[in-house]
């Protein structure tokens, strides 16, 4: 099973990839597009043109896990992709907006305090 506690970091390919691919290509796109490890404790989401289905690649330890949904209606909110970098890291949080329908990024939640001095 996958342990979703020991998740360390939650990536999202911006932009389209085409879903007709397996583990090792969704693999060798994390390691040469991506510039990252799929040995890493980390998620990797793909969504195809349509957003209406994702991928996503994880490794447990020992294997790799690659999980598909397909939504019945709507699309999830993808990011398009971005010259700079056409990878967007994600907080748990975000990761459950995404999955619920909404846009990763939320204007109206509340924004984490870091170092708040009393």
């Amino acid at each position: 099973m996958i342990d979703y506690q020991s998740i360390t970091h939650i990536y999202m390919a911006q932009g389209v990839t085409d879903l007709r691919k397996g583990i090792d290509g969704y693999a060798a796109l994390v390691s040469g597009v991506m510039k990252l490890d799929p040995f890493s404790c980390s998620l990797f989401l793909f969504s195809n043109r349509t957003k209406d289905k994702l991928k996503i690649l994880v490794w447990d330890g020992n294997g790799f896990w690659l999980c598909y949904k397909r939504l019945e209606s709507g699309k999830f909110k993808w990011l398009k992709s971005s010259n700079d970098n056409p990878t967007l890291a994600l907080s748990k949080q975000q990761l459950s907006w995404l999955l619920e329908g909404l846009s990763v990024h939320q204007n109206k939640a509340f924004k984490p305090v870091i170092n708040k001095v009393i």
